[in-house]
């Protein structure tokens, strides 16, 4: 029996390297793709930042092909919702039945994500959804995976989490209104080793930089780790 097509939405962080695993380890899908979105301006992985000469770098290690989403640096939910929208139909007339994600417990996200991928015939899987998020980073750990922090919202984490290894330090560390997988966003990673992967992803460390950005009137403050 032929498994079903699916794409997997790769982060380039933890969450989606656990989220991979699983499928893969479970082996009930044929993924064809990883889909990635890139903020268009700057060339990087939205939210994380990371430069997707980095990413390509994964795609390879890990053996599938990289779908590149280009989006503008704060896209309206319209216009996310189109290019996504376009992309997706683009994979169901390549006959992919599912889109797989790396969420854990957020209810809100889940019920968007399934209720705009039924308009074009598609069905979500969350292979990694509701585990308890301290075990699932242990086992993130456990297993031989290596991630560094690579954004940290200051409202949440202070400068010196940013750049920093994803270990049992880590965990020790962060505040205990802090998830341990930043679920809330607080924090994001790159993975750069583990079992998903056929060589480690080399880089150095580059400069720490400060941005912020408007939101309905508000003004977030990020903390990003640049990559080379």
């Amino acid at each position: 029996m032929n498994k079903p097509k699916a794409i997997f939405n790769w982060s380039s962080g933890k969450d989606s390297a656990m989220a991979l695993y699983k499928t893969l380890q479970e082996n009930k899908f044929d993924v064809q793709c990883l889909l990635t979105s890139i903020n268009s301006q700057f060339d990087r992985i939205s939210m994380h930042g990371v430069r997707t000469s980095l990413l390509e770098k994964q795609a390879e290690s890990i053996g599938l092909p990289l779908y590149k989403l280009m989006l503008p640096e704060m896209p309206s939910m319209d216009v996310y919702s189109e290019v996504v929208g376009n992309a997706m139909s683009n994979f169901k007339s390549q006959g992919v039945e599912y889109s797989i994600f790396g969420d854990i417990f957020l209810e809100d996200l889940k019920t968007y994500r399934e209720e705009q991928l039924a308009k074009v015939g598609l069905k979500a899987e969350f292979p990694i959804w509701k585990q308890p998020t301290r075990q699932l980073m242990e086992n993130f750990i456990d297993l031989g995976f290596k991630a560094i922090v690579v954004c940290v919202d200051e409202s949440k984490l202070d400068k010196s989490f940013v750049g920093r290894l994803l270990d049992k330090d880590f965990l020790r560390d962060i505040p205990e209104n802090v998830d341990p997988c930043g679920e809330n966003g607080e924090y994001h990673s790159f993975v750069f080793e583990g079992p998903i992967f056929t060589i480690p992803i080399t880089f150095t460390r580059g400069e720490v930089v400060y941005k912020t950005y408007e939101q309905s009137e508000k003004s977030f403050g990020f903390y990003y780790c640049d990559l080379e």
